[in-house]
């Protein structure tokens, strides 16, 4: 079940169902409240559908309640790649790295993604899994993670290279600036997507391929990354978890790329979707 939070015109934000090329209204009055009854909980009709192409796609959570919590070096190549930025000797954790990205920094999967020419010139990209949360708690355990897992989505964790490096190695103000996070295009249920950890993920920038990878190379698996994240720390229904990034991004690159505004970044994850971002 592929799950959106879409607009018509300039109405209010709905949530539905995508039947191929429609999509179901259901009651909910988001998706937050939608992910807290549980997938049993959302009833189909389909005499009421609109056309897919009719609506505007916003990302399937527009507006999370909570920073969106976010995994750093989780492919063993992106690790290396990005040694000449850390400080030598840096090894390998043994604990994943944790970071988040603000709530206004989620935008929608073809929303334009502001380039803060201001702020900075060293804009990169990131595709990642993003795992959306259902059954909340604390402390669980890796035998039991999936259990808490409502669904999953599409992620590119947009990051203003300089700013992560001059704020003391600390990445929050550097991956959150506004509009750095397209998400969607939809969340696929778990349900539906039973094999989280055998997908390609790829990042194009103006067609030309920048990140090909497979989330079989995560170095946390996503068990791991709910137990560790959830030990002393409450998770939500509808909280979201940005997984990593695998190599191939641009400040590695010999010399390094970043995007300038009229850039398409697209950003895919077989079995889920397809986010396609001009640089704005």
């Amino acid at each position: 079940m592929k799950l959106v939070t879409y607009q018509v015109g300039k109405g209010a934000p709905k949530v539905g169902v995508v039947l191929e090329d429609r999509i179901a209204p259901l009651a909910a009055p988001d998706m937050i409240s939608l992910i807290e009854k549980g997938r049993k909980a959302i009833k189909v009709s389909n005499r009421k559908t609109i056309a897919l192409s009719s609506v505007k796609l916003l990302a399937p959570i527009p507006r999370p309640r909570k920073n969106v919590f976010c995994v750093g070096w989780n492919y063993l190549e992106h690790f290396e790649e990005g040694a000449k930025a850390r400080a030598p000797g840096v090894e390998l954790p043994a604990h994943p790295t944790y970071f988040t990205k603000q709530p206004l920094a989620v935008t929608g999967p073809y929303s334009v993604v502001p380039s803060h020419p201001d702020v900075t010139q060293k804009l990169d990209w990131e595709v990642e899994l993003g795992v959306i949360i259902g059954k909340g708690g604390r402390n669980i355990t890796e035998a039991n993670a999936m259990k808490h897992v409502f669904g999953y989505t599409v992620i590119n964790d947009v990051s203003a290279r300089e700013i992560q490096r001059q704020h003391g190695q600390q990445w929050f103000k550097g991956k959150s600036l506004d509009g750095h996070c397209p998400m969607g295009p939809w969340i696929v249920t778990a349900d539906e997507l039973k094999d989280p950890t055998n997908l390609e993920v790829q990042t194009r920038v103006n067609g030309v391929v920048k990140q090909n990878s497979n989330t079989k190379h995560m170095y946390f698996k996503i068990p791991r990354i709910i137990a560790s994240l959830s030990a002393g720390l409450t998770l939500e229904p509808g909280d979201i978890i940005s997984t990593g990034t695998p190599a191939g991004v641009g400040h590695a690159r010999t010399p390094p790329e970043f995007m300038k505004k009229g850039d398409l970044l697209e950003t895919e994850i077989t079995g889920i979707g397809l986010l396609r971002n001009r640089i704005g």
